[in-house]
């Protein structure tokens, strides 16, 4: 009856017949003063981003370089005029992508900019796969990866470690995934990837390969140079770890041409401000000596600290990176623990075949022995 009387309806408007009621009042369709609009559902899991913590005197938490401003790049902002401020900066970077190509060894159109390299991984997400669509990772691996697959519709698939942090690349590869995404040396363990490994995913993967060399500079190994050459591969990089620029949010991507351009409309213009510009070409054209001793000094640091901590009973993980994973009990009570001594580090819990550990980013050795001295502090209070 119900559909009778619709087509009745329908077909007397359409010849101009009077209506049978009174319209209904539009207003009645108004959501009620002060009601919350609810977010899409890929949107209901995610967490919110815990607020800053409070300020620690020594804050080994974020992975950041702990030596210093490289000095092209702060003399550079304390030179920046005010019209860098007033106006927009260039659409694109293109200074910065000019600087970054001769960094990596390949040509500018190959190089892709952002604010920061989430927002390079957010842009790549975002131009190649489709709401619906799945993007495997090895786990544990950067914590951001899941948030950015829920924020773009997609599933993703965490194919679990092997001891050690090694991977079976068979396995990821079943996921038959549009993204495959590969962080090397993996954050937070620190472990790199086999360049085997890394070369199976790129030939068998049926979509785009994303390399995540944040800390490449500390391993002495990276597939950047050779990106453009293949049509599915993205290395993403960023300038807030051995460049330590974090302040400024600066990342990059290197890619083929084709793919960058795609990576380019999903990101939109104006994401890297004109000071982050002005300081990281400075970086990159005046400091990479500075940087690349400083990455050395860390490497030394990192080496030495683990030494230490092993000596004591501790088993920190091999670690390629500017910091180091170490295994205890319970990672929010040592954590809390060597915060109280003064001390910030990153709390891991129930990370997959690993268990609950801390990680600490290597800075000058008498911080290092500040952490050392409070987390054997807190282990044995535990």
């Amino acid at each position: 009856m119900r559909g009778a009387a619709t087509r009745a309806g329908n077909a007397a408007l359409a010849h101009g017949a009077p209506d049978a009621g009174p319209a209904p009042d539009p207003r009645s369709a108004r959501p009620r003063r002060g009601a919350t609009i609810a977010p899409r559902a890929s949107y209901r899991t995610l967490a919110a981003w815990p607020p800053a913590a409070a300020e620690c005197a020594i804050d080994l938490g974020d992975n950041t370089n702990l030596f210093g401003v490289p000095p092209a790049a702060a003399e550079a902002l304390r030179r920046a005029g005010a019209d860098l401020v007033t106006r927009y900066p260039t659409p694109f970077a293109d200074a910065l992508r000019a600087a970054l190509a001769r960094y990596a060894g390949v040509a500018p159109g190959e190089i892709t900019t952002g604010c920061g390299s989430d927002d390079v991984l957010d842009s790549a997400i975002r131009a190649f796969a489709s709401p619906g669509g799945r993007i495997a990772f090895p786990a544990p691996t950067f914590s951001m990866l899941p948030a950015f697959a829920r924020m773009n519709g997609l599933t993703p698939v965490a194919v679990p470690a092997g001891p050690g942090g090694s991977f079976d690349p068979e396995r990821l590869l079943a996921a038959r995934a549009r993204i495959v995404y590969l962080c090397s040396p993996n954050n937070p363990t620190g472990t790199p990837l086999p360049r085997a490994t890394v070369s199976t995913v790129l030939e068998r993967a049926r979509g785009l390969v994303i390399v995540d060399e944040a800390y490449a500079e500390f391993a002495g190994e990276t597939v950047a140079a050779a990106a453009p050459a293949h049509g599915r591969l993205l290395v993403v990089r960023t300038l807030s770890k051995a460049f330590g620029l974090a302040g400024l949010r600066v990342g990059y991507g290197i890619g083929a041409a084709a793919l960058v351009a795609a990576v380019e409309k999903s990101r939109g213009p104006y994401k890297v401000s004109a000071l982050s510009e002005a300081a990281a070409v400075a970086a990159l054209t005046h400091d990479l000596e500075w940087v690349r001793e400083r990455a050395a000094e860390a490497v030394a640091i990192r080496q030495r600290f683990a030494r230490e901590l092993s000596a004591r009973g501790l088993a920190p993980l091999p670690s390629a990176a500017n910091f180091v994973l170490v295994p205890v009990e319970d990672a929010a009570a040592v954590a809390g623990a060597m915060r109280a001594r003064g001390v910030a580090v990153r709390a891991f819990a129930r990370l997959p075949r690993i268990g609950d550990a801390v990680r600490i980013t290597v800075g000058p050795w008498p911080r290092m022995e500040a952490a050392r001295d409070a987390l054997l502090a807190a282990v044995r209070c535990g």
